[in-house]
């Protein structure tokens, strides 16, 4: 798969015919990638609050103007057709999930690209430090935690993370390299014991892929941009559109 998708277009392009619905963790590396998450005019103020409130789960790339399709971080591009899967969320509910949204597209739509945890992995990687799930080529295991972010209008709730398995040994050097990328969630939030955010068994992730942790690793937690994803279901948003879980907008923007 790394093979075939080296650079941001590859990855766009093969999205936008269909040719490719997967997981991006691991494609073209060295370029930012990207949460994606779309709102009505109406609720982008209060949702550009909520990421100015909390720049852990939500570092902002760009936020664009209402109706734009083309991001300045990807000339060319079209977010309405150029990642692997989109959801669709009505009234806090998650109604369906597409490969293109131009049938539904607003032209009050406000789009908000947030950095991900993804395009850290090619320096860890580079690093020394090899991640299981980009190995496996499965998405990484996120989950839903008793973490609160801090409220913005009717964008309330908690954080969502992203887990990875990490020898100890190599638990120092994850997060200094991490702590680099602040557009791709910087630091771990958590390392360790997983009872003390609230998660109670990391064999049933919230999203994403499970992934076995072995007995010399601890699992490490970072922010996850599949935040926004919960906080508006939990809100009871009457409409939003977002990527689909572990499937990401890869930018042009070196990391």
């Amino acid at each position: 798969m790394n093979k075939t998708f080296n650079t941001p277009s590859d990855v766009r392009l093969a999205s936008r015919s269909g040719q490719f619905t997967l997981p991006t963790a691991g494609l073209a590396p060295d370029y930012l990638q990207a949460n994606l998450m779309i709102v009505p005019q109406a609720q982008a103020f209060d949702f550009l609050l909520f990421c100015q409130r909390n720049p852990k789960p939500c570092p902002l790339i760009e936020v664009m103007e209402p109706g734009q399709l083309e991001p300045t971080c990807a000339p060319g591009a079209n977010l309405a057709t150029d990642l692997p899967g989109y959801r669709v969320y009505r009234d806090g509910e998650f109604t369906e999930e597409r490969n293109d949204i131009s049938a539904i597209w607003q032209q009050d739509f406000v789009t908000f690209l947030i950095g991900c945890s993804f395009s850290f992995e090619s320096a860890v990687i580079k690093a020394g430090v090899p991640l299981r799930h980009v190995e496996q080529a499965c998405n990484v295991a996120m989950y839903r935690t008793n973490l609160p972010c801090v409220p913005s209008g009717p964008f309330k709730g908690n954080m969502v993370v992203s887990m990875r398995p990490i020898k100890s040994r190599d638990v120092a050097k994850v997060v200094e390299v991490s702590s680099r990328f602040a557009l791709a969630h910087g630091a771990p939030l958590h390392i360790g014991n997983p009872l003390d955010i609230g998660i109670k068994d990391l064999s049933r992730p919230d999203y994403g892929d499970p992934v076995d942790i072995m007995p010399d690793e601890v699992p490490v937690f970072w922010a996850c941009g599949v935040t926004p994803q919960w906080v508006a279901q939990a809100s009871r948003l009457p409409l939003c559109i977002t990527h689909a879980p572990g499937k990401m907008f890869i930018t042009d923007r070196k990391g």
